[in-house]
């Protein structure tokens, strides 16, 4: 945060606290899925609770709970933080599949160049879209989604052919569409399950960035990786999510503490962390010897033009459900052009 949004922050707050002669003091819980070392909680989730803690001079104490240890399972975060079993969560849009409809245009092959130009997309197209619909039950924090998806499995896949037979972990509803029309058998299961399942062959591989390898020690259950150029294959939506009526109990100065760390900012923030956070999963599995296949032009453009009938569907059936689907899909790409323009 710059020194000068620091002294509004301030300001604000003298001002709210010079009408009472008691500083209200408030705990959040902030509950998740993945250990609180991995990339998110450590390089994400706790550098904005460590600067909301300090913006509000100690007033705000965010309790952190990974690895789901308030209870439940990583699908029931969102509802988590609509009935106030946690105060704020972090989740995978997709782990509730087709409780987001609109958001999934971000999970579609071949969107996203880039994690932080999409996430603020994302934000953006979700305030001219969502927040009054698939948002109305709490209020977002942050959206964003990670950097270009990668495919480890127990065995080279150069081809499309090559996934056929594949047993694949896909994180979304999305995904699991667009491996199955290119010939996998595809296996949804929120990210925690995926080292158990490839140890137990329920999988012969995972869809999964770069960053989140080091947690669950995937370079150690499978040997081959392959890499799309360009264009993520797909990339998935996150939510960070606040119940709403926590936010509203919040005196009128800790809100503008919890707003002025949200928002398209973070969100944009949060996408090119996530992004950063590849290089150092893919240099486990180099030194692991693993084979890592990153494809050229043409090979990316077979999968290109294989994965498009994933589009066309997903835009006809969100046009049948009665949303603007080819609008929402045309408003995501322009927004991501801008922003990988830089205007």
């Amino acid at each position: 945060m710059t020194r000068t949004r620091r002294m509004l922050i301030g300001a604000f707050a003298a001002a709210c606290l010079s009408t009472t002669t008691v500083a209200q003091e408030v705990t959040l819980r902030l509950h998740q899925f993945l250990p609180a070392q991995a990339n998110v909680p450590a390089h994400i989730l706790d550098v904005w609770a460590d600067n909301v803690e300090a913006d509000s001079n100690g007033r705000i104490k965010i309790d952190r709970f990974p690895s789901m240890q308030l209870g439940g399972t990583p699908p029931q975060l969102i509802d988590q933080a609509i009935d106030g079993v946690a105060d704020i969560v972090w989740t995978v849009a997709g782990y509730t599949p087709g409780r987001f409809p609109q958001l999934e245009v971000f999970e579609l092959p071949f969107i996203s160049p880039d994690a932080e130009a999409t996430s603020r997309a994302y934000w953006e197209l979700a305030e001219a879209r969502m927040m009054e619909s698939d948002f109305a039950d709490f209020k977002p924090l942050g959206l964003w989604v990670h950097g270009p998806g990668v495919i480890h499995a127990n065995r080279p896949i150069i081809d499309i052919a090559d996934l056929r037979g594949l047993k694949l972990r896909a994180p979304s509803r999305t995904t699991t569409t667009l491996f199955t029309e290119l010939g996998a058998t595809s296996v949804g299961m929120p990210v925690p399950a995926v080292p158990e399942a490839l140890s137990r062959t329920i999988i012969d591989g995972a869809v999964i960035p770069w960053e989140v390898v080091p947690a669950l020690k995937v370079q150690e259950m499978v040997t081959y990786h392959t890499e799309f150029p360009g264009d993520a294959l797909y990339t998935l939506a996150f939510i960070m999510a606040m119940n709403q009526d926590a936010y509203d109990a919040l005196p009128a100065d800790l809100q503008v503490v919890i707003d002025a760390n949200s928002g398209l900012e973070f969100s944009a923030f949060a996408g090119r962390t996530q992004q950063n956070d590849d290089a150092p999963g893919r240099a486990l599995a180099v030194e692991r010897g693993n084979t890592i296949i990153t494809l050229d032009e043409g090979q990316v453009a077979a999968w290109r033009a294989a994965s498009q009938p994933t589009i066309d569907n997903w835009i006809a059936e969100a046009t049948a459900a009665g949303l603007d689907g080819q609008g929402i899909y045309d408003d995501a790409v322009a927004l991501i052009a801008k922003h990988s323009t830089g205007n």
